[in-house]
Order: C-alpha cells, then structure tokens, then sequence
C-alpha cells in the first residue's frame, strides 16, 4: 500500500474509505513505521469526511424486516 500512496502522492487524487478510524490504524498493521508513512501522506492534504452514529445499512436492515 506504501507504494501505490507514494505513486500518487501529490499527483493524482486517491480516495480511500474505512470502517476503522484513523487512530485505530496501528492495531491493526504489523508494522507502525510504514503504517505512520502511509498516514503522513494521506493525511497532508486531506479532506476528511466522518460520519458517526448507527451504520445505514444496519438501519435499512431493520426496516425491511
């Protein structure tokens, strides 16, 4: 993943969606050097978008049944 971000970084625009926030990243990468890399250059010049509460799909899950 380090490689496509370094690619594109500054050059192209690259959209990336998660379930996790930012701050959980860590926990779930086998090495924290690449991962801050990886989110130094994302987060430069990023325009974040968060959402919190109840997922949609679990709200139109329990609406159709």
């Amino acid at each position: 993943m380090l490689q496509i971000i370094e690619d594109r970084h500054n050059k192209y625009v690259t959209i990336i969606t998660s379930q996790l926030p930012i701050s959980a990243l860590h926990q779930y990468s086998s090495d924290d050097t690449i991962t801050d890399a990886i989110l130094d250059r994302i987060t430069d010049q990023a325009h974040r978008i968060e959402q919190k509460g109840e997922s949609l799909r679990k709200n139109n899950k329990n609406q159709n049944n």
